[in-house]
């Protein structure tokens, strides 16, 4: 009988190997970031700024895009507004709820995180070959809504 340790050396679950690739990908975004001047974000900050849009977006998007609790979301907005990087305005739509929007400072860091992911993803893509790693995108993305649905739908018994 092999160890977890073991079976996690020769044949990692899926929650080992989304952390290890979650872990790996925040750890050059932030380090790169730090370099580039944002130093002051810190891993969790990035449930919101992933899912930040340039005219803003509710809370509540934001909480669904990224699968994390509204109570959450809002104490990394809060977070991120007493850092500079966002700030709530009232919703043009519908003047009850609130948008969190980038401000300049968080508009340079979107662009910045942006270009350090795009440079990534093309790492990977020229090692694996541009055919099979968008098929691996396609195959992750599936496998990942799959899983989100189902925790969704046990959640609701």
């Amino acid at each position: 009988m092999s160890t977890r340790a073991e079976r996690n050396a020769t044949d990692p679950d899926l929650g080992v190997l989304a952390g290890r690739l979650l872990f790996a990908a925040q750890r050059e975004l932030f380090t790169t970031l730090a370099d580039q001047g944002f130093g002051d974000l810190k891993h969790r900050h990035g449930a919101v700024l992933a899912y930040l849009e340039r005219d803003g977006v509710r809370a509540t998007e934001l909480s669904r895009l990224s699968g994390q609790h509204k109570q959450i979301v809002g104490m990394l907005v809060d977070e991120l507004e007493e850092l500079g990087y966002v700030e709530r305005r009232p919703d043009p739509s519908d003047r009850r709820a609130k948008l969190v929007c980038p401000t300049e400072r968080g508009l340079a860091q979107m662009s910045a995180a942006d270009a350090i992911m795009a440079a990534m993803q093309l790492r990977h893509a020229q090692r694996l070959g541009e055919q099979n790693y968008r098929r691996f995108k396609e195959m992750f993305t599936d496998i990942t809504e799959h899983q989100r649905q189902y925790v969704r739908a046990t959640d609701a018994d």
